[in-house]
């Protein structure tokens, strides 16, 4: 995991991105309180209706102030709710330690990483190990095998870019709570290689002690939660001093295609509820460990 020197660069992920989402959020509900389509508010301040739509979804980093304060005067706020949300696209235009690697991720998952970065729970199911669980040699393998990434310095990059993200998991001051939902498959499947499997499941079952993370493992005698399979998914919860900052999201990694994030209280609720059957079909905690245990053993034989 990454060392916790690098975790104020990390934090500054967290710094931009809720505020793009809370001004967006912000001009998206005073839009729609005043009866406004996108296109036909985008016209009256001369911007393009995509380009009103990136603001309000957060997406956009460098948000001009003229242009929050011409939505502001239009939709007809208070003077208190323009400085707030000047304020906010003041400290939306600040760099995230992410943008160092420009051009390797989508904005959709950069966004999803300042996300991650500011969350306070994290509730992940996945059929692999997550990213904030890999080793560097794992996290190689399975970057390396997607189709394309034959370059081998943007392949450390995104590594190292990996690496970054695990800082929140162990952090010292307001780590990340992580409750991960991990199927029996990905305890399994073959990345990389026997010596990097039995390295990577002596990790997973190290950082299953940390008292803010608990790995679950979802055994293949349980069968499917809801009698369907279901791909990765992450809820991500935040809360600063017992006040909601921001409403619960789903994340779903789309892989070679699109990210997907739901964040409709009645989806949010359905995955909510996903994961709870999942967790009841699982592993309790020391059980999953001496399962991760057990296939080391399987694997340390296999090469030796």
């Amino acid at each position: 995991m990454a060392s916790d020197d690098d975790s104020d660069a990390v934090d500054t992920a967290a710094g931009s991105t809720l505020p793009r989402r809370q001004l967006g959020r912000f001009l998206r509900e005073c839009r729609e309180a005043n009866g406004f389509t996108i296109a036909a508010a985008a016209k009256l301040v001369d911007l393009s209706a995509s380009a009103l739509q990136r603001i309000e979804a957060g997406q956009t980093q460098k948000v001009r102030k003229q242009d929050v304060r011409a939505l502001c005067e239009m939709y007809g706020v208070s003077a208190d709710e323009l400085r707030a949300a000047i304020d906010l696209a003041t400290i939306a235009r600040t760099q995230s330690w992410y943008h160092a690697y420009g051009g390797l991720y989508s904005d959709a998952f950069n966004m999803y990483t300042g996300l991650e970065a500011a969350a306070r729970r994290l509730t992940t199911y996945h059929e692999h190990i997550p990213g904030l669980l890999q080793t560097a040699d794992y996290a190689r393998a399975v970057i390396g095998a997607y189709p394309g990434f034959t370059d081998r310095t943007d392949i450390d990059r995104r590594v190292e870019h990996r690496m970054k993200r695990q800082v929140i998991v162990t952090r010292k001051t307001r780590p990340v709570t992580l409750d991960v939902l991990l199927h029996e498959s990905a305890l399994h499947r073959l990345i990389g290689s026997r010596r990097i499997m039995a390295a990577q499941l002596r990790h997973l079952a190290e950082a299953s002690k940390l008292p803010n993370v608990t790995v679950r493992i979802h055994p293949f005698s349980a069968g499917l939660a809801w009698g369907m399979p279901r791909g990765s998914f992450t809820l991500l919860e935040f809360d600063t001093n017992g006040e909601h900052v921001e409403p619960p999201i789903v994340y779903i990694e789309g892989g070679p295609t699109q990210d997907v994030y739901l964040e409709k209280p009645d989806e949010v609720r359905l995955y909510s509820e996903l994961a709870a059957a999942i967790r009841e079909r699982a592993l309790e905690d020391g059980p999953s460990r001496e399962l991760v245990r057990r296939v080391i053993k399987e694997f340390e034989r296999e090469y030796r």
